[in-house]
C-alpha cells in the first residue's frame, strides 16, 4: 500500500468505504452537519483526477453550487482543502476569474459553476469529464436542474472512463415535502443510485474536535428536534409554531460577569401600510446575543399616520438614546434590501447623514432565514431584557406561524401578519452570522 493510500485510510471514516468504492454512476450523500460527507467527496474527486493524470490522461471534474456567489467559500475551498490534505497543493494552479483549479502537468481541471446561470451549464464545452459534484444539492430549485444538466456533461465523457460519476451532497431540509426529500425517495430503488446517510456519530476516526462536540451537545440539550434536523439529518417536519419560545431567555439586567463587546441595530420598515420596527441587540464577551430594546410604530387604525420624516426623527432619536445608554456606536446597522427603495431610508440619510446608512441584506427563501434564527436559538445563547419595549418582539414571535395550508408543500409560507420584529431579527442574524458564531 502506498503512502497516499495510507493517508487516505486515515482520512476516510469506515462509514464511507462503500461510497468510496462504489461503481454506481449516481452517488447521493445526505445527512447531518459534521458528518464529513463533503470532505469525503472532495478527496474522492481529487484521487479520481490523480489516477487519470498519472496515466497521462486529461480528466476534468465539474463542481456546481446553486449560486455563483457561494462557490469560492464552499466547494472551491473544499477542493483546495482536499489537495492540501493529500500534499498535492503545488501540483495545481488556482484561478478565481474564471474559477478553476488546474493540474499543471496534465491540464486536468476542476471547473466551478453556479446553478443560477443554467445557460453556462447547458452550453458546456468542457470535454474529458470524469465526474460532476452538486454540493448543497438541496439548495437548487428542483430536480429539473439535474435532469437538464447531467446529459450535457455525460455527453462530454472522457474516453478513458466507463462513465461520468455524479455526486450529490446535502443536508436534508426539515420539511419532508421539500422537493429533494421527495426526489431521493423516487430514486431510492434505482440500481444506478447509491444513497448514503451519515451523521457526526459515524466519526470513528475522532476527527470532530471537542469544541464542535460541545456545540452539538448544546443543541441536543436545548432543542432536541432542532438537533435531530441539524445533526442527525432527519426531516423532522415544520409543525405550525415556528419557534420554540422556551429558547427565548428573559433577563432582568445584563449578566454581572459579562460585558457587551458590540451592539447592533436591525430594522424592518413598512411605512404607511404596516409597522416599522427597529431593535438594538448586544453581543457579550461570552457569546450571548441579547435583545436590549425595541422601537415599534404601527399606522394601523390611526387616522393621522406618521410621515416618513416623523419616523426618521423617531429612529434618529432612539438610536442615539441606545448609543448613550450602552456607551458605544453600533457595529452594524441592518435593514431589508427592499428598504432602500422606501422613502424612509432616503429621508433618514438626507436629514441625518451623520448616522450612516443601513447595510441592506438580500432576502433569501423564508425557510433559510428562519433556519438561521433557529440555529442561534438552538445554541441556547439568545436572551432579551424583560422590559415593556421588548414585549412586542416576544408577542410577535409567539404568534409567528406557518400557514397550515402550505405545510405539506415544497414551499411552505408563513402567515404574514404582525411579523415585523420577526423579519428584523432574521435580517440581523443573516447579516452577522460570523459575529454570532453561526458561520466560520
Amino acid at each position: 500500500m502506498s503512502e497516499t493510500q495510507l493517508n487516505i485510510t486515515s482520512m476516510i471514516n469506515p462509514h464511507f468505504y462503500k461510497l468510496w468504492r462504489t461503481k454506481k454512476p449516481y452517488v447521493v450523500a445526505k445527512g447531518g452537519r459534521g458528518s464529513f460527507k463533503s470532505s469525503t467527496i472532495s478527496l474522492k474527486l481529487v484521487m479520481m483526477m490523480k489516477k487519470q493524470a498519472q496515466l497521462g490522461h486529461k480528466a476534468n471534474v465539474i463542481c456546481i453550487r446553486e449560486n455563483t456567489v457561494n462557490l469560492r467559500d464552499s466547494v472551491y475551498g473544499q477542493i483546495v482543502w482536499a489537495l492540501d490534505m493529500l500534499h498535492m497543493t503545488n501540483e495545481f494552479s488556482y484561478a478565481v476569474s474564471p474559477m478553476r483549479i488546474t493540474h499543471k502537468s496534465s491540464g486536468s481541471t476542476f471547473y466551478f459553476y453556479g446553478g443560477d446561470k443554467p445557460e453556462k451549464l447547458k452550453s458546456n464545452t468542457v470535454r474529458n469529464v470524469i465526474a460532476v459534484w452538486y454540493e448543497e444539492a438541496a439548495n437548487f430549485k428542483s430536480a429539473e436542474v439535474f435532469d437538464q444538466t447531467n446529459p450535457t456533461f455525460i455527453r462530454q465523457q472522457s474516453p478513458f472512463v466507463n462513465q461520468v460519476q455524479i455526486f450529490y451532497s446535502y443536508n436534508p431540509p426539515r420539511n419532508p415535502y421539500s422537493w429533494i426529500n421527495k426526489w431521493v425517495e423516487t430514486v431510492r430503488n434505482d440500481d444506478d443510485y447509491l444513497i448514503d446517510h451519515s451523521t457526526y456519530l459515524d466519526d470513528e476516526l475522532n476527527i470532530t474536535n471537542k469544541q464542535q462536540l460541545k456545540l452539538i451537545e448544546a443543541y441536543k440539550n436545548n432543542d432536541r428536534e432542532l438537533y435531530r434536523y441539524l445533526y442527525l439529518g432527519e426531516a423532522v417536519g415544520l409543525g405550525t409554531n415556528i419557534y420554540n419560545m422556551t429558547l427565548f431567555h428573559p433577563l432582568k439586567s445584563l449578566p454581572d460577569d459579562e460585558y457587551l463587546v458590540n451592539i447592533y441595530f436591525s430594522q424592518d420598515s413598512g411605512q404607511q401600510v404596516s409597522a416599522t420596527t427597529e431593535s438594538c441587540y448586544g453581543l457579550t464577551n461570552a457569546g450571548k446575543v441579547i435583545l436590549l430594546n425595541t422601537y415599534y410604530y404601527s399606522p394601523v387604525g390611526k387616522s393621522n399616520k406618521k410621515a416618513p420624516s416623523d419616523i426618521a426623527k423617531d429612529l434618529h432619536e432612539v438610536e442615539h438614546q441606545w448609543i448613550r445608554q450602552w456607551g458605544m456606536n453600533p457595529w452594524k446597522k441592518t435593514a431589508d434590501s427592499a428598504t432602500s427603495d422606501f422613502a424612509l431610508d432616503h429621508e433618514m440619510f438626507k436629514e441625518y447623514p451623520e448616522d450612516g446608512r443601513y447595510h441592506h441584506v438580500a432576502k433569501t427563501e423564508k425557510t433559510k432565514m428562519i433556519d438561521n434564527v433557529q440555529n442561534l436559538l438552538g445554541t441556547g445563547r439568545f436572551y432579551y431584557l424583560d422590559i415593556p419595549e421588548n414585549e412586542i418582539f416576544i408577542k410577535e414571535h409567539q404568534q409567528y406561524r406557518w400557514d397550515d395550508k402550505t405545510i405539506q408543500s415544497d414551499k411552505p409560507k408563513v402567515i404574514k401578519e404582525n411579523d415585523h420584529t420577526c423579519d428584523a431579527f432574521m435580517y440581523l442574524i443573516m447579516d452577522n452570522l460570523v459575529d454570532f458564531g453561526l458561520k466560520w
